[in-house]
């Protein structure tokens, strides 16, 4: 294989080029638009991409085109740093050698990835994707610095959700097929177990006891460890809280989750800013702010209170309007002149 440049594209080339890039990238173009999981997107997007890779080489074959998808993104250690081909770190992982490569990572990136998602929400789960995807290929180049040996694939990143998952919620039980029974697993096995055959392997191989094959294993490793190291630090403040134990990784469950969080966000009513400030409230405000104490420890209630609250009561201040201020269902009543003045609870 001769790996291809920029300055090497024809007309063709790009032409092509301009459609694996519009398939790959118009799943989570979809995704953001619809609020779709991008896990789900992912997954589309690799399968659109091995079509467009299986037809580029039909094409060839029959003498009808001539651009390689694979020459041009996979990771080839001694030209990926060069600045014209620093895309390859990232390419590599939308390309595979065949269906059984790309269903053996769907596999992984569908029924371990969706789940993951709905811990860490969207963005977060697309920053340890790629850091997985990353760290393979980073393992694989280091290893191979300065030799052509061309990987490909997204098993980096496929094992890096499983390194992630493992760091941020190894109680979680999930659906996947281990051993020969397909049932609802322990992340910590299932991680556990997957890594232990990649380790396994590469120690078969380097004894001896087994030939190489064109399974990048180093890479695997890469990938899952990239994110076992640092998918604590992405997934602190995020919509669940590290360790979270409930009645799984769902929609149902994530809410649930959501909401305990928003709770403890809920700032301190017992403060009572107009006595403090000499002006204690009297008549309907007085009267809302008991209720307020009373009942507000739920979302909605705390905020239906604090809203009626902001049209009864005055700045403790200015005398001035105050108006409430709402940032993730969490409302705070402010000075409308100023923030100096009042920011409560």
């Amino acid at each position: 294989m001769v790996a291809m440049a920029w300055s090497e594209l024809s007309l063709g080339d790009w032409v092509w080029l301009t459609l694996f890039l519009t398939v790959a990238i118009a799943p989570y173009i979809s995704a953001y638009l619809l609020k779709t999981p991008l896990s789900l997107a992912t997954v589309l997007s690799i399968i659109a991409t091995s079509f467009m890779q299986m037809l580029c080489g039909v094409l060839t074959a029959w003498g009808l085109g001539s651009f390689n998808p694979v020459m041009f993104g996979a990771m080839v250690p001694m030209l990926a740093t060069e600045p014209t081909q620093i895309h390859r770190f990232i390419t590599a992982g939308w390309l595979h050698s065949g269906w059984l490569h790309v269903l053996s990572n769907l596999l992984v990136i569908g029924l371990v990835g969706v789940p993951l998602e709905t811990r860490l929400g969207p963005r977060r789960w697309l920053a340890v994707y790629l850091l997985g995807l990353l760290g393979g290929n980073i393992a694989w180049w280091l290893a191979h610095f300065g030799e052509f040996a061309p990987a490909i694939g997204a098993s980096g990143a496929a094992f890096g959700l499983l390194g992630g998952y493992l760091a941020c919620w190894p109680s979680d039980r999930i659906e996947f097929p281990l051993f020969i029974f397909i049932r609802a697993w322990p992340v910590s096995v299932i991680a556990l177990f997957r890594l232990g055959i990649e380790v396994l392997q590469m120690t078969m191989i380097e004894v001896g006891s087994a030939s190489a094959s064109n399974i990048a294993h180093l890479a695997h490793v890469g990938g899952f460890f990239a994110t076992f190291a640092t998918a604590r630090l992405i997934a602190r403040g995020g919509p669940i809280p590290l360790d979270h134990i409930d009645s799984g990784p769902n929609e149902t469950s994530r809410l649930s989750a959501v909401r305990d969080r928003l709770r403890e966000g809920l700032g301190d009513i017992t403060k009572d800013p107009w006595k403090d400030g000499g002006s204690p409230l009297s008549g309907t405000a007085a009267r809302v702010l008991d209720r307020l104490r009373d009942e507000g420890d739920e979302l909605e209630t705390r905020r239906a209170w604090l809203e009626e609250l902001a049209e009864h009561a005055k700045c403790p201040v200015c005398d001035g309007k105050i108006q409430p201020s709402i940032s993730e269902e969490i409302v705070t009543l402010r000075c409308a002149a100023t923030d100096g003045h009042m920011s409560w609870p």
